[in-house]
């Protein structure tokens, strides 16, 4: 499988610096495509392209400190509102993903209620009383009254056992997570309470990274970075699951979930979709491969470019790279080229029937999806190519590099629906039948026609004019905003 969800970087960020807050810049590399959404959307409303855009999203990239400073601020404000400690006011905040009116209300409500719901105060039925023996439950010596520390729950442990607890725990990654060490206790403890009972700066350093960590992945409207080593947080007003951009490392992804953007389809199903994947990987291996038979005169084809209109070097024959049909015929049966065809009637057969029908669902979507992420791949060649064509003329005086940017646009346009229509065949392979598959079905072969019908042109730029290849990018745009307007996730 050659997409994986986990290959975006640590989660933990144990190697954070807090104090790296300096914004490297780095030099554009001219063949990456990854930067295709950068300046193709002007080009193509300029053409008059439907100006509504289903994922502008409004998102800020912050550092360390501008986080850490967010952060405390509405930790003071709520301490102060709330007449507790800035220890406990994080504990409420981590315990509501900082939902203040969330708070406050509950506040309201109930005040007790909420120190309990938030792990800070025990039950009243499980309060413990403090007895006056000075005996540590957990190494069972008796100490001095001075040594035994306890939360408000009142269980009552060495200040030695404490540190050992409180030591291993932040060696392991634990930040918000360190709890009271009694049986069946929840309560978390405080970071007041735990800093004084690291044994050594190193220890300290931790600890607040990982603090750090668990207020921002706790916070409905941060998401750390998933980029290696990166140390940006991610901040928004309303949290979907929309395309960010870290300014730093330049990561791409998810702001729900982290992971690869993957619009249309939502971060639930594509995880299931990517699990599926790797557990049938050796299944779908056989499809693989990057060679087929021309339909015609049966010579082995390699496919050497995104494009899934295939020509026969041999006979000149021209058909569809996925379903081997007659590409004369394709623009009016794309329909049939991208829809699964259920069999209404796999209910009444047999177990190995019923196996055999979904192995062969899978299949078809698998094959699309995977066709579609090789056809990236080989399209970055061409994107490379057309860089270099690019420079070739302006060293020639054949035009400047904005004269010929458009053919750099088209390329990038390409890249980006079909990145977008890889996404469509999770979305469809979980999909219900019923009138609205059927109307995305349609929208997507709507969208993988004028892909193809671009990716044609993009590979044969010179045979084309401007004008008719923008023509192309204005449809192909507006085929892929439509899709993702109607069943784009809100």
């Amino acid at each position: 499988m050659s997409v994986d969800m986990n290959s975006q970087g640590s989660d933990s960020n144990e190697d954070y610096d807090p104090n790296c807050d300096d914004e490297e810049e780095e030099d554009d590399d001219p063949g990456d495509i990854e930067d295709y959404y950068v300046g193709v959307a002007n080009d193509v409303e300029q053409q008059g392209a439907d100006s509504f855009d289903p994922e502008e999203y409004q998102f800020t990239c912050l550092t360390y400190r501008e986080s850490e400073s967010a952060l405390n601020e509405q930790m003071a404000n709520l301490s102060s509102m709330l007449k507790v400690s800035h220890s406990v006011a994080k504990l409420i905040l981590v315990q509501f993903h900082w939902q203040v009116s969330e708070i406050i209300e509950r506040h309201k409500l109930n005040s007790a209620q909420l120190l309990v719901e938030a792990r800070v105060h025990p039950l009243p039925s499980k309060h413990v009383v403090a007895h006056s023996s000075h005996h540590c439950a957990v190494c069972m010596q008796f100490v001095r009254k001075e040594n035994l520390l306890s939360l408000a729950c009142q269980h009552q442990f060495c200040r030695s056992c404490w540190e050992q607890h409180c030591t291993v725990l932040v060696k392991d990654g634990a930040g918000v997570g360190i709890s009271c060490m009694a049986q069946d206790c929840l309560l978390r403890t405080p970071e007041d309470f735990v800093f004084p009972l690291l044994p050594n700066k190193e220890l300290d350093d931790k600890y607040r990274r990982y603090l750090f960590r668990d207020y921002v992945e706790s916070h409905y409207q941060l998401q750390l970075c998933p980029g290696a080593d990166c140390p940006m947080v991610i901040q928004v007003q309303e949290p979907k699951a929309r395309r960010v951009q870290c300014n730093r490392c330049s990561e791409v992804f998810c702001f729900r979930c982290r992971q690869m953007y993957h619009a249309p389809t939502d971060c639930a199903t594509i995880r299931k979709w990517l699990t599926k994947c790797a557990d049938d990987s050796e299944t779908a291996n056989y499809i693989s491969a990057h060679t087929k038979d021309c339909p015609k005169c049966n010579i082995c084809i390699e496919k050497n470019g995104g494009c899934n209109h295939m020509q026969c070097s041999k006979c000149k024959h021209d058909f569809c790279w996925m379903c081997l049909g007659d590409w004369k015929t394709h623009g009016s049966e794309y329909y049939e080229c991208s829809r699964y065809k259920e069999n209404p009637d796999i209910v009444n057969q047999s177990q190995q029937a019923q196996a055999r029908e979904a192995l062969k669902k899978y299949l078809f979507y698998f094959e699309r999806w995977e066709n579609h992420n090789k056809s990236l791949q080989l399209e970055a060649q061409t994107y490379q190519q057309i860089q270099e064509k690019i420079q070739e003329r302006v060293m020639n005086n054949l035009g400047t590099w904005i004269d010929w940017q458009y053919l750099q646009n088209a390329a990038k346009l390409l890249a980006k629906c079909r990145y977008t229509l890889q996404y469509t065949y999770p979305y469809a392979y979980y999909m219900e039948s019923g009138p609205r598959k059927k109307l995305f079905e349609y929208q997507q072969a709507q969208l993988e026609a004028e892909i193809e019908n671009l990716s044609w042109k993009v590979e044969r730029a010179d045979s084309y004019d401007r004008g008719e290849l923008e023509n192309q990018m204005h449809i192909a745009e507006q085929r892929r905003r439509t899709l993702l307007k109607d069943f784009h996730d809100t």
